[in-house]
This record gives structure tokens, sequence and C-alpha cells, in this order.
């Protein structure tokens, strides 16, 4: 048979996946290994999605979703992210997961480099492996409390560099970059004439500390900033994202658009028109359930002598387990899954500075959360 591309074989697995499909074939297993809220979908969503469907709304949208999405999310940008662009700059996408793939199919060209968190969110590497490109990760490293160290991002920039990834609040760390940070990247990515792609997914899930849309600092049109619908809302899979571009791509992202997916299904924007301008009160109640299971799992983790990330965002745990991995963090965790029946991500599915680490998802009932945690071995 004809082969494949062969950039495409060198497209590396999740190891998220690789554990979740094992826990998939298991009973009683303490899922804490994917980012999939546990709290139900607002029911005026519910009742939109359905409405939709019984008034037969199943037709071809614009390329860059239904008109009263759009002005909706331009209002939403404005009123919460200091973010101000016209509708033609926001476009809807099959969750942030293409939005993501989008913006980096624009940017990217075959051996092009574009620099990613190391640790960092899986689909970042595998998207640039998806276009024929190289991913250079930069390390975020405990030295550096798990933040972009900006001169050390100097000597990673050739000739082929076209864009720096940026993650805040950051999956799998849960670090929420600054204001002061976020001008040094872009001051960074000025010197060296890169474009930005701002991973903003969990922007509604911060302690203590206020979330910044890269976007609200950018002055010359570098940034393409990506939302989600899945966290915020617990529409994972509803599959609705944005992608919010520099000014004048309107044209290019009508075409790009059309060839990849022509449009998002047409009940699936309706019920994310009334997510976004309905009642928040859900997402506030969905955050104060985070909150406090990770004050839980702090007393936990700390009585037990854990060393962990304290985060700032998301709804994730980051734990020093190499005490126990000895050096392949990977197989330890699916022994572990097989051992405890608790279901955990490999922190070297994020990269290799994740070596000796595990993400746990807070993401789930406090019973369920409790039961992992105190299954983890302690230091000796």
């Amino acid at each position: 048979m004809p082969s494949l591309a062969p950039h495409i074989l060198s497209v590396p697995g999740s190891g998220i996946r690789r554990v979740f499909e094992i826990a998939m074939k298991l009973d009683d297993v303490a899922m804490l290994v994917v980012g999939e809220p546990d709290v139900p979908v607002a029911r005026h969503i519910i009742d939109a999605a359905r409405r939709a469907w019984a008034e037969d709304r199943t037709s071809y949208t614009p390329n860059g979703g239904i008109a009263p999405l759009r002005a909706a999310l331009v209002a939403k940008l404005a009123r919460e992210n200091d973010v101000h662009v016209a509708e033609e700059q926001v476009w809807v996408t099959v969750g942030a997961t293409q939005a993501l793939h989008q913006a980096m199919g624009l940017l990217l060209g075959p051996g092009d480099e574009v620099l990613v968190p190391d640790p960092g969110y899986t689909t970042f590497t595998m998207n640039a492996h998806m276009l024929d490109a190289h991913a250079v990760p930069y390390a975020l490293s405990a030295e550096h409390g798990f933040e972009p160290d900006v001169d050390a991002l100097e000597p990673l920039v050739t000739d082929r560099t076209r864009a720096i990834i940026v993650n805040s609040p950051s999956n799998p760390l849960g670090t929420v970059f600054g204001e002061a940070l976020l001008r040094r990247i872009l001051d960074f990515a000025r010197r060296h004439d890169l474009w930005v792609i701002s991973d903003e997914v969990y922007e509604y899930f911060t302690y203590g500390t206020a979330h910044v849309s890269l976007a609200a600092l950018d002055d010359d049109d570098r940034v393409f900033s990506v939302f989600s619908l899945s966290k915020t809302y617990a529409m994972t899979g509803v599959r609705v994202g944005y992608l919010v571009t520099p000014r004048g791509l309107s044209e290019t992202m009508r075409t790009v658009q059309e060839a990849q997916i022509s449009c998002v299904a047409e009940p699936d924007q309706w019920a994310a028109l009334a997510a976004v301008t309905g009642d928040n009160q859900p997402v506030a109640d969905a955050r104060e359930h985070y909150r406090e299971n990770l004050e839980a799992a702090r007393e936990i983790l700390r009585q037990r002598g854990l060393a962990f990330l304290d985060p700032a965002g998301a709804f994730y745990l980051w734990v020093d387990v190499s005490h126990a991995s000895r050096g392949d963090v990977a197989q330890w965790a699916e022994d572990f899954l097989i051992a405890e029946r608790v279901a955990i991500a490999p922190g070297s599915a994020f990269g290799r500075s994740g070596e000796g680490w595990i993400r746990i998802s807070l993401a789930a009932p406090l019973d369920v959360l409790e039961r992992g945690l105190r299954a983890l071995p302690v230091p000796a």
C-alpha cells in the first residue's frame, strides 16, 4: 500500500491518553488523568441546544460563526479581557484544539520552528509535527518558579523560528503569568519579529490572582489568542472554541476555515451563545468547587510530605514523585494505575522537563481526589 507522509509518522502519541485508555478498561478507577470538568452543563445552555435542534437550525453558517455569537464574543473580549477587536477577527472553531492548529497552520511551513513551553500542553508539539515543523522546547523549571526565563529564550531563536506559544493559566502547571512577564515576552517577540500564540483556555479559573490576556498588551498585531468554552462551561464534548486573530486576516481566515471545517455545527453555536451571554453563576460555582478541592489537596500533600507546585490557576496539581518513579514516570504511572486503580498523567507527557512529576486533575468529586492523593507513595 502507499506510504503515509513521513512527517505524520513522527507525530508523538499522547502519554495522557495512553493512561486514560488503560483506565477505561479497568473497574473502580479514581479518574484524575484528564481535564474533564465534573460539574454539569448549565440548564440554559442545554435548553438553547435543544431549541436549535427542535427548530431545525442545522444549516451551514458563515465560516467564522453565526453573527450573534461573534458579536457576543467581541463584547466578552472587551469586557473581560480588555481586548478590543472587530467581529472579523473572531473565528468560532471546533474547540481550542482546532484554534491552535489553525493558528499554527497559518504561521508555520515545513522546517519552520516554534518555541513551546516544556512542560506544556501536548498538542503544541503534536501540531508542529503535523505541519512538518519543529517544536523547540523552552524550559519551565522550578528554579524560575515554572515561569519562562526570557533571557534563556534568546539562544533558542534561529533563522527558522516563526512563533512562540505562551500558555497562561498553564496546563499542566497551573502557573499564571503576570503583566510584567507577559510584556517581557512581547518585547522578546518584537526583537526577533515572532508571532505569539496565546493559549488562554483556563482564563476563568484563577485563585487570588488576575488573568491577563496577552492581546491586551499587544500594540503591533502579532498575537493570536486561543479560547475555549469546554473547560469554562463544562462543554468538552460540544467542541466550541474561538481564535482571535490580528487585524487584516479576514479573507485568509475565510479560505482556511472553509478548507478545514467549513463551520462549527449550528446547534453547538447556539448553545455557545447561551453560555457566553447567560448567567455566569455556574462558572463561579465551578471555580469555587475547584478552589475547595485545591485547599483539601494542599493539606493532604503537605501532611504526607509530598512536594508540589502551588497553582494560581487552571484545575491541576503538579506533584513531585521522583522519589518513586526512578527516572521513568510514564511507566511508573501505568504501574501505579494497575496497582492502585488511580489514573494520573505522567509529567513526561508534557515534555522532557516533566520527568519525575505527575499532573493530577482537581476536577473530580472530593472523595475521589482524596483517595487518589492518599495512594501516592511518600518519600522515605
